[in-house]
């Protein structure tokens, strides 16, 4: 489970892991082939909010994508995938992070929003095409509560479609989990198909 505690080198224990039973899509080969188009597992939550487009009938190829956030874990496999030929693919994408200039002209511009940035609330309505989709995979806790990297409230009121947060994303990535986990094990075992 990432991240690691401080004391842990991340990139040595990512890269001691067997590619066959990397269900998370960390190792580098994995990495490398999913980028390539021919993924052996594909990295959970972003093939989860994948799918959730693929579920939703939202349309992708051609699309204008905007993923706020480059992390290895969902803002760069999230935009690799949305990039890719296939199903739930096609998009055109932009990556916008930290440094970007001008973030909400470019959020504005997206048929598709994926935050996945780590800000609390940080997207509010003023920076959402109106009828985007969007998709908040942020969990943060503020007080009591968990609330995504997306103002669900005011977004709601300008968005087709957006998660929740909880029970939108991570339902999908567990989901997603199992499905490579089963892959691995029919690898293992030489049943797969």
């Amino acid at each position: 489970q990432l991240p690691l505690p401080p004391q842990i080198n991340e990139v040595d224990v990512l890269d001691s892991i067997s590619p066959l039973k990397d269900v998370d899509c960390f190792h580098p080969e994995n990495v490398g082939l999913m980028m390539q188009g021919r993924p052996r597992f594909l990295p959970c939550t972003p093939h989860g909010c994948q799918e959730l487009l693929i579920d939703s009938g939202t349309i992708v190829a051609g699309a204008h994508a905007v993923v706020l956030g480059r992390s290895e874990i969902v803002g760069k496999p999230m935009a690799a995938l949305l990039v890719q030929k296939g199903a739930g693919a096609n998009a055109t994408v932009t990556i916008a992070h930290s440094r970007t200039q001008n973030l909400a002209e470019i959020t504005r511009q997206a048929d598709i929003l994926v935050a996945a940035i780590g800000k609390p609330e940080f997207v509010t309505a003023d920076m959402v095409k109106p009828g985007a989709v969007v998709i908040d995979v942020g969990i943060n806790r503020v007080g009591d509560k968990l609330v995504g990297d997306v103002d669900f409230e005011a977004v709601s009121q300008v968005a087709s479609a957006i998660t929740p947060v909880p029970g939108g994303v991570g339902p999908m990535t567990i989901a997603m989990l199992i499905k490579n986990t089963l892959r691995a094990a029919e690898i293992q075992t030489g049943t797969s198909s």
